[in-house]
């Protein structure tokens, strides 16, 4: 299934550091000696050109050095910030977030503002006190702040209670206030290897607001009553909490695997979790969920900030029991603040248009991927449940070819629109769900912020509900910014790969040709996966001998001559021919027995 239930993130990495006033233009480059002037040339492609820029050094810059210019004022743009050097990973990527205008840094008042609120009195007119009820986390084993924790219990046959805690940021971040006003304009946290741009200050994201073991915390609970898969009872209420163990998903699998013990007080709630997630697992499923699957890399760094390894995050049983309670809490607090009319912003998926599902269809069927059986002309109310048995299909598909052709699950993401935030409950056409929100995680997204504040208006929680002729801006806003770091991630990414990449080939750890696979076609080439997480572009003048044609579907590379043809999943051989660390680019070309 898509994974929207508001948890996936990244473990944790470095905080913001020094930072600059908003208001001022700001470029990323390297120093050097240009005569007797001092120039930056740029790390990135930016609006102020590719050419070198004379700069005035100051006490700060030296050549060779990694620096952050600040532009505009009287003469030459000055070095603001020395940031590293541009052979090193982690300082390419601080640069990165710089270049795309992540401050990296909290201004002084909004510190002081954080530090103020954890010492101020709880607001809560009420707390339930629920610290000697068993709970637990579980989260990657690098994660530095845990939003939300874990209690179940037994209640009878196929009946548990489920309590999904959730950390209340809103006791902290008072509307209006300067902390709030910050947590909006950044709207999101920004995870990249190695490092966090946090939408709060560190002393709440990962200290007042984490659930960290033995610590009380203030909480938003979400007490859920099933029989089977279906939820008979819902109570929401503010609560104190202390958990007792901060499990990780490596963990829990070797538990659940029968590898490792579970332990009092803990074990018997969290096998309680996992019958409740199971049973939740096969509702979806039978609904007809979508079957796509993804997986994000996960990096490990030097001290001196290489990149050494990579390996992708996959999703087991543990991260299934963590995604189906957190989706199961969305769901209810959404349905809540629905049948109460109450202003917030909603987490919806439109339904898929009738031409994206045809589309998909025949771009499976030129490659020879089964398709679903499907009318000639599909109906809106079908089209969804089309480009659903699909990817059921297309996962099947990959299962038979050992885990290869993820280019088709590209194919089934790209039919289906975009998961957005809107004050109109629209549904979750991806998660089979009538009301959806994202509730779960307010430490790093606003809109779970403005979801919280609902949800407490409406049950007596002392706090007033959103502003409604607000959230239309705020939806649009949240949306963009979520956009916008899904990017800057993406970006970040790249870079990491292609510096382990660079590094791997010095150090002789692996060889310039490798088997790869097409994940993606475009008129001027190729995409190619290959050596297990590796990602390169052969352009298409580099399969000599031929003129090469993109077909209508966009699948297949055609030569207008040989009638050869490139698939997307088909397999290739292929040689490094250069890489770019600092942009995250990897060029390929075909070997003779690739061609």
């Amino acid at each position: 299934m898509p994974r929207d239930h508001g948890r996936q993130r990244r473990g944790g990495g470095r905080g913001a550091g020094p930072g600059f006033g908003s208001g001022e233009s700001f470029s990323v480059g390297v120093l050097a000696k240009r005569g007797r002037l001092v120039v930056a040339e740029p790390l990135f492609e930016g609006r102020f050109g590719s050419g070198q820029i004379p700069v005035d050094p100051g006490k700060l810059g030296r050549p060779g050095q990694l620096v952050l210019i600040r532009h505009g004022g009287k003469g030459h743009p000055k070095v603001a910030k020395v940031i590293g050097k541009p052979d090193v990973a982690r300082d390419v990527i601080e640069a990165l977030m710089h270049h795309r205008g992540l401050r990296r840094s909290f201004p002084a008042g909004v510190e002081r503002a954080a530090k103020e609120a954890v010492e101020r009195d709880d607001p809560a007119p009420s707390r339930r006190d629920l610290r000697s009820l068993a709970t637990f986390t579980i989260d990657p084993s690098t994660a530095k702040d845990f939003d939300d924790a874990i209690s179940a219990e037994v209640r009878g046959e196929d009946k548990w209670r489920v309590w999904v805690h959730i950390a209340d940021v809103s006791a902290f971040v008072r509307p209006g206030s300067a902390i709030d006003r910050e947590a909006y304009r950044r709207a999101t946290s920004v995870y990249v290897p190695g490092a966090v741009e946090p939408m709060l200050p560190e002393v709440l994201s990962n200290g007042a607001c984490s659930l960290v073991p033995g610590q009380e915390r203030l909480a938003v609970t979400v007490e859920l009553d099933f029989d089977g898969s279906e939820v008979v009872r819902s109570a929401f209420y503010r609560s104190r909490i202390r958990s007792d163990e901060r499990l990780d998903y490596d963990r829990v699998d070797r538990i659940f695997a029968g590898s490792e013990d579970a332990h009092a007080p803990w074990a018997e709630p969290l096998a309680a979790a996992r019958a409740v997630s199971a049973v939740l697992r096969e509702k979806r499923e039978a609904a007809g969920a979508l079957a796509v699957e993804s997986s994000e890399p996960e990096f490990a760094f030097d001290r001196g900030g290489h990149v050494t390894s990579a390996e992708g995050s996959v999703s087991t049983e543990s991260h299934q029991l963590i995604e189906h309670l957190m989706i199961a809490a969305n769901e209810a607090v959404a349905r809540l603040l629905s049948e109460r009319d109450v202003p917030t912003l909603y987490r919806i998926h439109e339904r898929p248009e009738p031409p994206a599902a045809e589309r998909l269809l025949e771009q499976l069927s030129s490659l020879g991927i089964p398709t679903p059986p499907a009318p000639e002309q599909i109906e809106p109310s079908e089209a969804a449940g089309i480009i659903a048995a699909a990817s059921r299909l297309v996962a099947d598909e990959i299962k038979r070819r050992n885990g290869r052709g993820l280019g088709l699950t590209s194919l089934v993401l790209r039919s289906l629109k975009q998961a957005k935030y809107s004050p109109q409950n629209k549904g979750h056409a991806g998660l089979h769900s009538t009301a959806y929100c994202h509730f779960t995680s307010p430490i790093r997204r606003y809109p779970d912020l403005i979801c919280h504040r609902a949800l407490l208006s409406a049950v007596g929680g002392g706090e007033e509900a959103p502003r409604a002729q607000t959230l239309d801006e705020a939806a649009e806003w949240t949306s963009g910014r979520e956009r916008d770091a899904m990017q800057i991630e993406r970006a970040a990414d790249d870079v990491a790969r292609a510096f382990l990449l660079e590094r791997e080939l010095f150090e002789g750890k692996i060889q310039r040709e490798h088997d790869g696979e097409v994940i993606g076609l475009v008129g001027a080439g190729a995409f190619i996966s290959f050596n297990n997480g590796f990602e390169g572009f052969l352009p298409a003048r580099r399969l000599r001998g031929d003129w090469w044609e993109l077909n209508e579907e966009g699948t297949i590379l055609i030569g207008e001559e040989s009638g050869k043809s490139i698939k997307i999943a088909d397999p290739i051989r292929v040689l490094i021919r250069g890489i770019d660390p600092p942009r995250g680019r990897v060029e390929l070309d075909v070997t003779r027995a690739g061609q």
